[in-house]
């Protein structure tokens, strides 16, 4: 695959050695370790627990985080290369990734005081723990400020009622990010956002989900009932907490780009190898035009939405305003990932309808890019609202 490269004014998409390394890294790591066990877990809809710790112990749950507070210290560039090695091979893996590091780590980065930040950080940087972020619940998807779950305060300690949906590893972490609303009576204004332990007694996971792809990934349902919350476990202040989940989905956005194109690139990766080795009329399926066209948009395409994630996760690393660049390329990678399965799976023919080729799977997971972390309409409402200022 040839590096990406852009040509804009004070920016270098080019990477570095190190970078380079670390893509080769991730990129074995993905291949020996994650490869083998990848149909064995989405058939069980199995958490691949010892995979999460073998990426633990290479630093990839901490990446972005300080060595100070345990983590590799790596930027937000350096993390899109991981991710997209990792989603090359098996997507769901990679959401696993994106869910402790983009949403709730990335939280805890951004609004987490001292305190917070040393007792809970550390331990999730080294995948001691595994962290979950809870947002959405069952009649508040995209409309987050149409939630139910409160947390009253009574002295110490805040009282947090009500449930959570689609939670990725809500059953395996130990450290949850929930939005809860302070104050019903001021809609968005009053959310705010408190770090939650799964011992707290009142938190118990629910229905766990049946999916259609991603299926190795953990998603339930978490319940709070009478939760009693320190008032020290507040992150920031009362009524910031719709506030601070729109800034860290601007950063997990710009992940599950990387997400995006990675599954993209081994939809691609797929399709050439088929194409080589099929024959049909005397001739391998990669010398008639007709695949040769669908490859190269495919690869256009892909190389095109590398390079929008890897200038929003520039930007990141920056700590420039992303909230327009990290629409755009989780907008335009999702929906490139998209048309990259369903071309893998056409190229492949019959054979793209079943689980012995990788693509089946592909144009399994690849649905819920469009829809997690903000669904390609609400992409679209963010990237309008940016160009009509």
């Amino acid at each position: 695959m040839a590096n990406a490269t852009a040509i804009e004014t004070g920016i270098d998409f080019r990477l570095t050695e190190e970078m380079k390394l670390l893509r080769q890294s991730a990129r074995d790591f993905a291949e020996t370790e994650i490869k083998p066990g990848v149909m064995k877990h989405d058939e069980a809809q199995e958490f691949p627990m010892d995979v999460v710790r073998k990426m633990a112990e290479l630093g990839f749950l901490g990446a972005t985080v300080p060595a100070e507070l345990g983590g590799a210290g790596l930027s937000a560039l350096e993390f899109v290369v991981i991710m997209e090695e990792i989603a090359r091979v098996d997507p769901s893996v990679g959401l696993t990734l994106a869910a402790h590091s983009g949403l709730c780590l990335q939280h805890l980065l951004l609004f987490a005081n001292p305190g917070q930040a040393k007792k809970y950080i550390p331990e999730l940087a080294s995948g001691k723990k595994i962290g979950s972020w809870c947002l959405t619940e069952p009649f508040s998807g995209s409309d987050s400020g149409g939630m139910k779950t409160t947390a009253v305060r009574q002295g110490d300690v805040y009282v947090v009622n009500g449930s959570k949906s689609f939670i990725t590893n809500g059953s395996y972490a130990s450290t949850f990010v929930v939005m809860a609303k302070t104050d019903p009576d001021k809609g968005k204004k009053g959310i705010s956002a408190f770090i939650l332990e799964k011992n707290f007694p009142g938190v118990s996971v629910g229905k766990k989900e049946n999916k259609l792809g991603m299926r190795a990934s953990d998603t339930v349902q978490i319940n709070f009932e009478n939760v009693r919350v320190p008032k020290d476990n507040l992150l920031g202040s009362e009524g910031e907490g719709f506030k601070q989940a729109l800034a860290v989905l601007d950063g997990g956005r710009v992940g599950i780009a990387a997400l995006s194109v990675g599954l993209a690139q081994g939809a691609l990766d797929a399709a050439v190898k088929y194409s080589k080795e099929r024959q049909q009329f005397g001739k391998t399926l990669s010398e008639f035009q007709a695949i040769q066209f669908s490859l190269a948009d495919m690869a256009t395409e892909i190389e095109a939405a590398r390079l929008l994630t890897y200038k929003a996760a520039a930007a990141k690393a920056k700590g420039d305003d992303i909230n327009l660049v990290a629409a755009q390329a989780k907008y335009f990678a999702s929906e490139v990932a998209q048309r990259a399965a369903t071309a893998a799976v056409q190229i492949h023919g019959g054979y793209g309808f079943i689980k012995d080729y990788p693509v089946e799977k592909f144009y399994r997971d690849v649905k819920l890019l469009t829809i997690g972390e903000g669904t390609t309409e609400v992409q679209k409402m963010v990237i309008a609202k940016n160009v009509l200022q």
